[in-house]
């Protein structure tokens, strides 16, 4: 071979090592911005459920975070909040993909911890928010957003207590087994009407289960205690609707004093005709703007605080206008958070 030929020779080599090393350097960057180690972050949020206004408040939030923060929400959950397997499968799905971060509302506080200390383990850290983990945050998991739902339960048991003046007979309907926030509201709950000697709790082992009309059918079977009643109880959205409607169905509605959870449009309009006595309401939209900022400062080395306390307020038709109770309903309706979240344990 003479010298010209070799000479082509080594240029043509040297092309072609250059071209391969710039496709796979292109494919390298493209691997990079889509398992979120580089280029904009990306965060799953991952509800107990879809269905219930609760959730598309917490939905509206993260979008809001993530619109500010400049990063991508890819927003996942089961249709049904009861089904654990679907949960534990989205997580599992969204850490393989190398998604950035992930929050969680878990479905159940046991059943979860596996999949959510596999995402920790993949380099994929999580947020938990709205319901309670078994776990230790700051080490099992970055932060926990919630109401404090413990001390939910306990002014609904204070309310009711005092509208039946201390006496008379309650029936509370829980939702669901492994649901570590509504435990927490039921528990405070009967610690609270507990301290009534004049109180009795005549059915406190009843679930509503996932949706309102699951909660309508088990009120219904349980309608002769209803009947008895002078107080009813119950522990979330869901819950408190499917008891309504089946008050409304059995012309009962007004006959005992009757206390709830949440603020959905439904239950707000139950509030304001005297249906319902007394509502606890959450901040579901400052739980998911919280819970993507918490992962998203902890994503860019910031540090984050282990526990927020997202609030809790007590609603009557009496105090709906106050300007507290305004503001606070004006957070979860529409508006970014307007106060700095109550913060304990900051992260060292």
């Amino acid at each position: 071979m003479n010298q010209r030929s070799c000479l082509c020779l080594s240029l043509l080599i040297t092309a072609f090592v250059v071209f391969a090393g710039c496709d796979k350097k292109e494919k390298g960057n493209s691997a990079t911005t889509s398992n979120g180690s580089g280029g904009k972050l990306t965060i799953a949020v991952i509800p107990k459920g879809t269905t219930h206004e609760f959730w598309k408040s917490i939905e509206a939030g993260a979008r809001q975070a993530g619109e500010e923060l400049g990063v991508e929400i890819k927003w996942k959950g089961p249709v049904l909040e009861n089904d654990r397997a679907e949960q534990i499968k989205i997580v599992e799905q969204f850490a393989s993909e190398g998604v950035s971060g992930i929050v969680l509302a878990p479905l159940d506080d046991t059943a979860l911890r596996r999949p959510v200390q596999e995402a920790t383990d993949n380099k994929v850290p999580v947020v938990i928010i709205d319901s309670a983990l078994k776990g230790e945050a700051g080490k099992d998991f970055v932060s926990f957003i919630s109401t404090d739902n413990k001390q939910g339960g306990v002014m609904a048991g204070d309310k009711l207590a005092k509208l039946l003046d201390g006496k008379g007979k309650v029936v509370m309907l829980r939702y669901q087994e492994g649901s570590a926030s509504t435990m927490d509201r039921e528990a405070g709950f009967l610690k609270a009407v507990g301290k009534n000697p004049g109180i009795s709790v005549t059915v406190q082992n009843r679930f509503g289960g996932p949706t309102s009309d699951n909660s309508k059918t088990t009120s219904l079977e349980m309608l002769d205690k209803i009947k008895e009643a002078d107080g009813i109880f119950c522990s979330n959205e869901s819950t408190t609707f499917g008891m309504l409607l089946a008050l409304r169905q059995e012309g009962l509605t007004k006959k005992a004093k009757f206390v709830g959870f949440d603020t959905s449009s439904n239950l707000m309009e139950g509030l304001r005709n005297g249906e319902i006595d007394a509502l606890i309401a959450q901040n579901p939209k400052k739980m998911g703007y919280e819970g993507v900022r918490v992962i998203v400062d902890q994503l860019r080395g910031k540090k984050v605080e282990q526990r927020i306390d997202s609030g809790v307020k007590l609603l009557t038709s009496m105090n709906l206008n106050d300007p507290e109770i305004m503001a606070f309903l004006g957070m979860t309706g529409g508006a970014a958070p307007a106060t700095q979240p109550t913060v304990t344990k900051p992260a060292p």
